[in-house]
């Protein structure tokens, strides 16, 4: 490789990861316990428990669960039901002052679907793993910080990418693996900087990625409400408001006709971001690990209960819904969560070093103080 073109990509590391570097270290840290979140909650005492009752005990229809949260948080209306994998005998419910009040503003907790008894969720509405995740996803503000964050996640990239072409022609110098021992300290750190970016650098490439993809969720989401959601309730566009709503009791088997062999993922109310003011939308998955992330929403006229569209994803959606539990490493159980965690850990070792390399590197190359000569 030319050496014009060494500098060139040297210039391109050096200065798109000395940017993103406090950013960068922020998020590998931040997102160091997120990795284990259902776990730290547990021992947090921060994870719902519902009381023990007979395993045939059935559950209540979701009318009646809609009655037992209202009368729980008078006032606020009904903005989303979902369902928890880990917790089959609790409904995760969503309350606001309006149904178009923004996420971060709203009230989580669970619904015992067998007797309605609200079951308090601390670790969605605040405290230390709420700060976590607010810090790491949008610095506390709101679309703007997540851009911020999705312009240093590019960056990295842009880093990674650079640091791998480099990369070349110092293996041509030395052999897969070697850390100088005999030399500076500055050059041991260098090996193992180079090392370690070159082992993580598949996995730093899809954290990255994904992370940038996971920032602009909200500029997807609203493009699909501009796009397909505007396509599928276009002959709503004139109707009255709507002044009652039909009983949710048989959303679940209407959409499950709808979309047979999958299954509900969550209920968006009517007026919510991710329905229409004059429908149900009930997002439903796929059974497998891979398509549980995939969803489609079944719209149904909350007046009449008749399905109205099943809306096919946008290539979008379905990169958005693969990228996030990818970015935390949800998606293969504990072993994955210990992978995850172990490569992050070396994430914040690479960052530190370079940063360690680059001052290293600017006191070395500071001309040595020039004594002043002393006056007859």
């Amino acid at each position: 490789m030319k050496s014009k073109t060494i500098r060139r990509w040297s210039f391109i590391h050096t200065w798109t990861s000395l940017i993103c570097t406090a950013f960068l270290l922020m998020l590998a840290l931040t997102g160091l316990p997120l990795i284990f979140h259902h776990e730290i909650e547990h021992l947090l005492g921060d994870a719902p428990v519902l009381r023990q009752m007979p395993a045939d005990t059935p559950h209540l229809d979701l009318q009646q669960l809609v009655a037992k949260a209202q009368a729980h948080r008078p006032g606020e209306v009904m903005q989303y039901f979902g369902w928890d994998e880990d917790e089959p005998n609790g409904v995760i419910t969503i309350m606001a002052k309006t149904a178009g009040t923004e996420p971060n503003l709203s009230h989580t907790y669970m619904l015992d679907a067998r007797t309605g008894e609200p079951v308090a969720m601390p670790s969605a509405n605040g405290g230390l793993m709420m700060f976590i995740l607010r810090l790491h996803v949008d610095l506390f503000a709101g679309l703007p910080g997540k851009l911020l964050l999705a312009f240093m996640g590019i960056l990295f990239v842009l880093a990674i990418v650079s640091g791998a072409v480099l990369y070349l022609p110092f293996m041509r110098r030395l052999k897969f693996g070697t850390v100088r021992q005999e030399k500076s300290t500055r050059l041991r750190w260098l090996d193992l900087h180079n090392l370690i970016g070159i082992v993580t650098l598949t996995w730093a490439l899809v954290v990255g990625v994904t992370g940038v993809v996971s920032a602009c969720a909200d500029l997807l989401i609203a493009a699909w409400r501009n796009e397909a959601l505007s396509a599928m309730i276009e002959p709503y566009r004139e109707a009255p408001p709507l002044t009652r709503l039909a009983p949710a009791s048989q959303l679940l088997e209407i959409a499950q006709r709808a979309a047979p062999e999958m299954q509900a993922d969550f209920i968006a109310f009517p007026g919510t971001r991710f329905s229409s003011e004059h429908h149900y939308a009930v997002f439903m998955k796929g059974s497998t690990h891979l398509t549980s992330h995939l969803l489609t929403p079944v719209l149904i006229d909350a007046s009449t209960l008749e399905v109205t569209a099943i809306a096919e994803r946008p290539w979008y959606m379905d990169v958005m819904g693969m990228s996030q539990p990818l970015h935390f490493g949800d998606y293969g159980g504990m072993p994955m969560k210990v992978l995850w965690a172990a490569l992050d850990v070396l994430t914040i070792i690479v960052l530190g070093s370079g940063l360690y390399l680059w001052t290293a590197r600017r006191r070395a190359a500071k001309p040595p103080a020039v004594a002043q000569e002393s006056t007859p």
